[in-house]
């Protein structure tokens, strides 16, 4: 079985049955990994958010299922990971449909015009590796998705993570990129390494000339909200709707 730190680990939580903590590792320098304050505990999506989303929803790198066990009460809700101990860990918290699939691989898995909106948050969009990446699964993300669709990403916004000092995060001498590299450890096992890239609002408008999204909405922190975040969210609309 590949390697899966952090899916055990956040498995093992939810089963009641882990003894040490997750930890990222960049380097000598590392933090515990905040699995109870992620990924469980009570949850209720605000206002600004639910109403950008409808069904059939598509939660890609939905974790240990938060967001859909909300959405799927409400409209057909697909939650995918890539990770076989959170996928059986969203079943067993009670998500209806919870499948092992790539949110980088999404026409291998979903026929076109297959949901309405789409969400992934968290920070999982870095892990295109790329922008040429970021390109292709903003393409295979509107192939899935009908021509009135809707989708909510966020990332870090390179400038401020890089100013602030968020964990892992290296500066990238091209304007407008950064970049994020640590790897997952839990009870002796070491996670693969993951690559993390940083972009801002320049480049992601730049990633998507030739696809059918435009961006909606763009902030740092929520959109309703005064605070300073280093984290960018962007609701993103098709072009082509009716």
């Amino acid at each position: 079985m590949t390697r899966d730190p952090f899916g055990r680990a956040v498995r093992d939580h939810h089963l009641g049955e882990r003894e040490e903590p997750l930890v990222d590792r960049d380097g000598d320098e590392t933090r515990e990994h905040a699995i109870e304050r992620w990924y469980f505990g009570d949850h209720e999506p605000d206002e600004w958010f639910e109403s950008w989303l409808d069904g059939p929803l598509l939660d890609m790198g939905a974790g240990a299922g938060r967001d859909s066990l909300y959405f799927q009460e409400r409209f057909e809700t697909v939650a995918v990971e890539v990770s076989d101990h959170l996928v059986r860990t969203m079943r067993e918290r009670g998500v209806e449909d919870a499948r092992r699939a790539d949110m980088f691989s999404l026409r291998d898995h979903f026929e076109r015009d297959r949901f309405r909106s789409a969400v992934a948050v968290g920070t999982q969009l870095g892990l295109a590796g790329s922008m040429a990446g970021v390109r292709a699964f903003l393409d295979d993300l509107a192939y899935v998705t009908t021509s009135d669709a809707t989708a909510i990403l966020d990332n870090y916004g390179p400038q401020r993570s890089v100013a602030q000092g968020v964990f892992a995060v290296r500066d990238d001498p091209a304007p407008g990129l950064a970049h994020r590299v640590f790897h997952c450890e839990y009870e002796g096992e070491v996670g693969r390494t993951l690559y993390f890239r940083l972009f801002d609002r320049r480049r992601l408008a730049e990633a998507l000339v030739g696809t059918p999204w435009e961006i909606a909405e763009f902030s740092y922190g929520h959109p309703e909200s005064d605070e300073e975040s280093n984290q960018w969210v962007v609701v993103l609309e098709k072009t082509d709707r009716a």
